[in-house]
């Protein structure tokens, strides 16, 4: 038997606000899983983290064409 969906949606709702540390999610009157919201870890900065670490050469631009072709199958 599964329940309601609002049920559902409430009971995720607590857990992800903190009020409940785990749920139990049973078949057929056993345990069959137990639901336990992860711990977030604030991402860092991600943008320019390799700023100064490589040079880029002048001639990155050298073979746009050649791999357009390449890309295209051919149909350029």
């Amino acid at each position: 038997m599964s329940l309601p969906f609002e049920i559902r949606c409430r009971r995720a709702s607590t857990l992800e606000q903190g009020q409940e540390r785990e749920i139990i999610i049973a078949r057929n009157g056993r345990p069959a899983a137990k639901l336990v919201p992860m711990d977030t870890v604030l991402a860092g900065k991600r943008i320019g983290v390799a700023k100064g670490k490589f040079k880029v050469p002048d001639s990155i631009d050298a073979h746009n064409d050649e791999l357009a072709h390449l890309f295209l199958g051919g149909q350029s």
